[in-house]
Parts: C-alpha cells; sequence; structure tokens
C-alpha cells in the first residue's frame, strides 16, 4: 500500500507523523511543501489542497484514504500496526 506524507519542515504534527511511520517501519514518500520553491511548491500546495480540501498539514494519504493531521489512531487502522 502506498502512503504519501505531505508535511511542513517547521511543524511538530508533521514531526511526530514522521516519527510514527518511520518508527513502525512504515515505507514512505515524504514532500515537504515549504522547502520546495517556485512552480514546484505551487504545485504541490495545489495537489494539498486538491486531496485534503485546505492548507493543513500534515496530510497523510494511504491507499485512497487522506488523513488531515495527526491522527495515530486512524493511520494505525489504515496500516494494521
Amino acid at each position: 500500500m502506498s502512503v504519501m506524507l505531505y508535511a511542513l519542515s517547521t511543524c511538530p504534527y508533521c514531526r511526530m507523523t514522521r516519527k510514527y511511520l518511520e518508527d513502525n517501519d512504515v515505507e514512505f514518500d515524504l514532500l515537504e511543501v515549504d522547502l520546495l520553491e517556485g512552480d514546484e511548491r505551487a504545485e504541490a500546495i495545489a495537489k494539498v489542497k486538491e486531496i485534503s480540501g485546505g492548507t493543513s498539514f500534515p496530510v497523510v494519504v494511504i491507499g485512497d484514504e487522506t488523513i488531515v493531521g495527526f491522527n495515530k489512531k486512524r493511520i494505525k487502522e489504515l496500516l494494521g500496526l
């Protein structure tokens, strides 16, 4: 199952989400949106708005499911941890 984490490098909830995934040996792709520049950044923000309906972080996409914020219980359920 694919896991994508859209995060901000300065966001404590993003760091907690990343650490939770790493601590549970979950393979995931990470995009720290605030470290991008120009068109790449604009495209990433547009993608986050499209999949989450806003610009809150972190956004975790697990398969077809989208989680906004650090929701350990939901991440655990979707990944079967």
